[in-house]
C-alpha cells in the first residue's frame, strides 16, 4: 500500500483496523507500526463486524482523500493509482470498484445475485450490484457518511444514501478459498440491509391485507349467492383446512416482519456506540 501511496504522494497515513482477530494480525502490525511512523493502528476490544470497523477506520482517518480497501488483498492496493486518476478526470467524490464479474463459485455467484435483487427490489435507495468495499472519497464524503450513527448499519446503503457524485469503475477482485460470509451471516446482512433501508416490507404486508379482505369479500358473496339461488353452501372441507393454515402462515409471518422492524427500533434507541476501542497505536504516542 505504501508504494502505490508513494507514486501519488508523501503525504499519507496507513490505518489499521483490529477488529477482535483470533490470530496474530495485531502483533504483526504492531510490528509494522514499530518500523513506519505513518501507520496507525485501531485496536477493538471486540469483534463488533466488519462494517463497524470499517466506520471505526474512516472515522479516524485525517487525510483530504481517503482510500478504503480491505486487509485481506482480494483487492489489489495498485487500485488506488487507477481511482486516484479517475477521480482527478472526473471531478467526483467518490470512486468505487465494482466486479467485472463476480468471483466465486455458482452458489456464492447465486446468493450473491440474490442479495442485489431483493435489496434493490424493496429498498428505496439502489446500490451496484458486485460492489466492493475498494473506494477513494474525498473529505467532505467521508466526513458526511460517518455522520451516521445507527448501531445495526450497512455500509452498502450508507454509502449510496451519502449521495455525491459517485463514480463507478471494474475491476477484477481475487477469490480466496474460503470466506468468513457463511449463507447465515449472509441472511443477516441481507435483513439488517433491508430493514435500516426501506419500510416498504411493512407497506407489502398492509397491501396484502388489503387484497386478502378483498378476496374475502368476494368469496362471501359468492357462497351468499350459492345459499339463495341454489339452496346450498358450496362443500369443501380441504380447501377450508387449506386457507386456514395459509391465513395462519401469512399472519405469523406479517407478525415476524413487524417484530423485526420493532426490534431494530429496540436497538437504535439504546444509542450504545457501534464499536469500542481498547487502544490506538499511533506514531505521537501510543493512546488508550
Amino acid at each position: 500500500m505504501c508504494a502505490a501511496a508513494e507514486k501519488i504522494t508523501d503525504d499519507f497515513e496507513i490505518i489499521f483496523v483490529n477488529d477482535g482477530s483470533p490470530d496474530e494480525s495485531l502483533e504483526i502490525a504492531i510490528s509494522i507500526y514499530e518500523n513506519d511512523s505513518r501507520i496507525k493502528i485501531i485496536d477493538l476490544s471486540r469483534n463488533f463486524g466488519h462494517h463497524k470497523a470499517v466506520m471505526t477506520g474512516l472515522a479516524h482517518a485525517k487525510g483530504e482523500l481517503v482510500f478504503l480497501i480491505d486487509v485481506d488483498l482480494e483487492e489489489d492496493p495498485e487500485l488506488f493509482n487507477m481511482f486516484h486518476k479517475v477521480f482527478v478526470d472526473s471531478d467526483t467524490d467518490v470512486v468505487y470498484g465494482v466486479q467485472n464479474k463476480r468471483k466465486g463459485g455458482l452458489w456464492e455467484r447465486t446468493t450473491g445475485a440474490l442479495f442485489y435483487w431483493v435489496f434493490n427490489l424493496l429498498s428505496t435507495h439502489r446500490i451496484p450490484a458486485n460492489l466492493l468495499m475498494a473506494r477513494l472519497m474525498s473529505r467532505r464524503y467521508v466526513k458526511n457518511l460517518v455522520a451516521h450513527r445507527e448501531s445495526e448499519l450497512d455500509i452498502g446503503g450508507l454509502w449510496t444514501i451519502t449521495g455525491f457524485k459517485q463514480v463507478p469503475v471494474k475491476v477484477d477482485k481475487h477469490s480466496k478459498p474460503s470466506t468468513t460470509y457463511t449463507l447465515r451471516r449472509k441472511l443477516a446482512l441481507m435483513v439488517r440491509s433491508i430493514t435500516g433501508f426501506s419500510n416498504r416490507p411493512l407497506i407489502y404486508i398492509a397491501g396484502l391485507g388489503v387484497i386478502i379482505l378483498a378476496m374475502t369479500f368476494l368469496f362471501s358473496l359468492y357462497v351468499f349467492g350459492v345459499r339463495i339461488f341454489i339452496g346450498k353452501p358450496p362443500s369443501g372441507f380441504t380447501s377450508i383446512i387449506l386457507s386456514i393454515w395459509f391465513l395462519g402462515g401469512l399472519t405469523i409471518f406479517s407478525l415476524g416482519v413487524v417484530a423485526i422492524y420493532l426490534s431494530v427500533i429496540f436497538i437504535e434507541t439504546k444509542n450504545r456506540p457501534y464499536t469500542i476501542i481498547r487502544d490506538i497505536y499511533e506514531r505521537n504516542g501510543h493512546e488508550t
